[in-house]
């Protein structure tokens, strides 16, 4: 069984076994979407409205955005795999709860176990604070993060701003694109140690 089918039959597994509360108010699941076989996956806070709507992840205008910067360095949504912490949309978009979290955790863990990417890189501090609850994205931001963690293979995690707060502050704009210009030097820092 291919990468592909692997994830395929594990969310179909979570969406009948997921127990969020988010269930509820959401419209579907937004599983990840992307190359199975990535060296890089994307992680973001929860899916919004568009994604709700769509059942992709990051279709919105972050997404938009995304997509700009991906090209900058000469990638596409079909070089990586993007995915949330949360499959489901928490009302009028608020920041999804601890338990919200946790209850979609394993989902999450079990993705990257079968992408095994080289580097995640957390667009924003949701993301990063579920790995790395300690540290602040605004000191942790572009920086190469290396630890490793029990029953995961990728231990190169590089935080980001996530693209929306670029698209409610323009200051941001020029912080995130710096950051990610640095991606391709991050990945073959990674290769070739």
């Amino acid at each position: 069984m291919d990468k592909k089918e692997k994830l395929e039959n594990l969310n179909k597994k979570w969406f009948e076994e997921c127990t969020c509360e988010l269930k509820k108010t959401a419209t579907q699941a937004v599983p990840g979407d992307g190359n199975p076989n990535a060296e890089i996956v994307f992680i973001g806070e929860a899916p919004g409205r568009s994604e709700d709507k769509e059942g992709r992840p990051f279709v919105g205008a972050a997404g938009k955005f995304l997509d700009e910067m991906l090209e900058e360095i000469n990638l596409k949504r079909e070089d990586i795999y993007i995915t949330n912490i949360v499959k489901y949309r928490p009302p009028n978009n608020r920041d999804p709860s601890p338990e919200e979290k946790a209850s979609c955790r394993e989902w999450l863990l079990e993705e990257l176990k079968i992408i095994s990417p080289k580097l995640i890189i957390f667009l924003g501090r949701h993301a990063m604070n579920n790995f790395f609850p300690e540290l602040q994205i605004s000191n942790a931001h572009g920086k190469l993060l290396i630890k490793a963690f029990k029953g995961m293979s990728p231990k190169y995690f590089f935080p980001l701003y996530h693209p929306a707060a670029a698209l409610y502050d323009g200051s941001m704009r020029d912080i995130l694109m710096a950051d990610f210009r640095k991606i391709p030097k991050v990945l073959e820092k990674i290769e070739n140690p």
